[in-house]
């Protein structure tokens, strides 16, 4: 089995980490596939991304108070630097990203 990391591990470390909150049943979290694909062909590895299943992790979302799907976030080492609900454009994302890129 991988080695499964927990949320707050992945958040504090020296790599950006954006987070996608997501539901299966959300028209709008499906048109994000592609947009983060185009972020991690542009970004590589200097960033993170995940997916979380508010609907599976419903007590993270509460305690991040993530309310409406998708909601995306930007951690870096443990801090939350950017949230925002609904679907956003790659190229928004990405100089979010470079911004926390050290």
């Amino acid at each position: 089995m991988a080695n499964v990391e927990t949320f707050g591990a992945i958040i504090k470390g020296e790599t950006p980490v954006l987070v996608d909150f997501f539901a299966t049943w959300c028209g709008p979290c499906k048109m994000m596939q592609p947009i983060l694909q185009q972020v991690h062909a542009q970004l590589g590895d200097k960033v993170r991304i995940i997916k979380i299943d508010v609907d599976k992790n419903q007590q993270l979302a509460s305690e991040l108070n993530v309310s409406s799907v998708p909601t995306l976030a930007i951690f870096h080492k443990g801090e939350i630097k950017w949230r925002q609900p609904g679907v956003q454009q790659a190229g928004v994302l990405v100089e979010l990203l470079k911004k926390q890129i050290s």
